[in-house]
């Protein structure tokens, strides 16, 4: 059964191209001849028709493997409902696989018209169906191949991508080079692949769908899609009993002189998420009065008096917000007592360039302290010692080594955020979108997650994940294609109702 990817309200199991790969073999070897691939052109059919119930004209572009035998598959069921179906087959049809071969010979039995000529752009196609590659690429496409994703890319009408947008890594979600498929479709099969929900799979997959074919696969998940269940458990109703000293507290340590705003906005975030008692601590010494007049309920506490082990034994901390080049002179202290550590932003830069706080950070999680370290992808290329185009050529495989370096958690920023931490499943998180790209909507999450986690101290991972999700959840549902880092405070704290 087809159905929607995103919003995604249940984690879902993600594979691999190898992965991939054997269940698509084992999937063969339980089915009868030609039945998996006549269910993956099925529902390529079925899909189509409803996105573009009135187009007439369809031009489907095919591949020289199993993902052109779907292409064809659906090529002849459209043609039999009077659809005015044109092939293209790039390759040499007498090298096609056996199940692609079949396919071809049932489609050109049907009077489907197969050629191995590419159409110019043709504004008479009303859909376009790019069956060309999908997992079938490991490398940059070049040659004929190349022209048709140029072909497909020219045309005014929507494309509709089998598996994955031709050209595009299921691993990573990166373009494998210049040339790669821009869908305003994707109907992954069999079973979901990394590369649709990270890097730039989102934007060059457009609107996600699935149809496992049936198949439940046996192979264990090589990552996991996050949902909307990653957040119920703070969602919940709070029992009548309950006060503040029930979901714990936190400081926010940042804003340095010119920068407050940034740890202003985590404290605000880490209250509205729910923590009990939040307390600001500014490393601007000029800073006075109160911490924030439209929020009075947030606390001040010096800085210097946060880096004591009574202030921090029962208490979160959010740090780096704002904080400047002055975050150093903290950063020993935290990283040696806090027993719950966000670090994100300027905190992450600082740790980077030193290596004895490095140290102080990998030894955290062997003394019984957690970390959980926020960085977009400049700041996490800082900590690898890697540049940026590098780390995000693989952002699943960049948050990995992180967490193993640094023994932490790590939420690897970005479309597709990754979630990793040492000896669990990484995660992707399937929700937000470009609303979020404004000044402070990190600080927001920092925050965010620092009072999420106050409240359950036993697992920094399940904060993380949750803070992600709901950060996403409240841009997917606000309707705004800009979304400050104030309003989207609000914007999360009304998801609870």
């Amino acid at each position: 059964m087809i159905t929607p990817l995103l919003p995604s309200v249940l984690a879902r199991p993600l594979y691999g191209t190898a992965s991939s790969r054997a269940i698509e073999q084992a999937a063969l070897n339980m089915a009868a001849p030609h039945e998996l691939m006549a269910r993956a052109g099925l529902a390529s059919a079925r899909l189509a028709l409803a996105l573009a119930p009135h187009a007439r004209a369809i031009w489907i572009a095919c591949g020289p493997g199993n993902n052109g035998g779907d292409g064809l598959v659906a090529a002849r069921l459209l043609h039999g409902l009077g659809k005015q179906v044109q092939v293209s087959l790039i390759g040499d049809a007498s090298r096609l696989p056996a199940d692609a071969a079949e396919a071809l010979q049932q489609a050109q039995a049907a009077g489907v018209p197969v050629s191995s000529d590419r159409p110019a752009a043709d504004k008479s196609v009303d859909l376009a169906i790019d069956a060309l590659l999908g997992l079938g690429v490991s490398r940059a496409v070049e040659g004929a191949l190349g022209q048709a994703i140029a072909a497909l890319n020219a045309l005014p009408c929507p494309v509709l991508a089998l598996d994955l947008p031709s050209g595009l890594s299921g691993d990573t979600g990166q373009a494998l080079g210049p040339l790669v498929v821009q869908a305003q479709h994707t109907l992954a099969l069999l079973s979901l692949k990394p590369g649709l929900f990270t890097g730039s799979g989102r934007e060059r997959a457009g609107r996600i769908w699935f149809d496992d074919l049936g198949i439940t696969p046996s192979a264990p998940a090589d990552a996991l899609l996050l949902g909307l269940d990653a957040c119920v458990h703070w969602m919940q109703p709070r029992r009548h009993g309950q006060h503040k000293g029930s979901f714990g507290d936190v400081i926010v340590l940042g804003g340095a002189p010119g920068m407050g705003g940034a740890a202003l906005l985590a404290a605000r975030a880490a209250h509205a998420a729910g923590a009990g008692r939040v307390y600001l601590s500014l490393l601007d010494d000029a800073a006075g009065g109160l911490a924030d007049p439209t929020r009075p309920e947030l606390m001040t506490m010096a800085w210097r008096q946060a880096l004591v082990a009574d202030a921090l034994q029962h208490r979160t901390v959010v740090c780096g917000c704002g904080g400047g080049s002055l975050v150093a002179q903290a950063l020993p202290a935290l990283l040696a007592l806090s027993p719950r550590l966000v670090l994100d932003a300027d905190a992450l830069n600082a740790i980077a360039a030193d290596a004895s706080l490095q140290a102080l950070l990998s030894q955290r999680m062997a003394k019984g302290l957690q970390s959980v370290l926020t960085p977009h992808p400049l700041e996490a290329a800082r900590l690898l010692g890697c540049s940026t185009s590098d780390l995000q050529a693989d952002r699943l495989a960049a948050a990995d080594q992180l967490c193993q370096r640094y023994q932490c958690t790590v939420v690897l920023k970005g479309s597709g955020s990754v979630i990793a931490s040492p000896g669990c499943l990484t995660a992707i998180n399937s929700s937000g979108n470009a609303a979020l790209a404004t000044a402070g909507t990190g600080d927001v999450l920092a925050g965010w997650l620092g009072g999420l986690w106050a409240q359950a101290p036993e697992s920094g991972l399940a904060a993380a994940s949750a803070a992600c999700h709901w950060h996403g959840l409240a841009a997917d549902r606000g309707g705004r294609s800009l979304l400050r880092a104030a309003d989207l405070i609000e914007a999360m704290f009304a998801l609870r109702s």
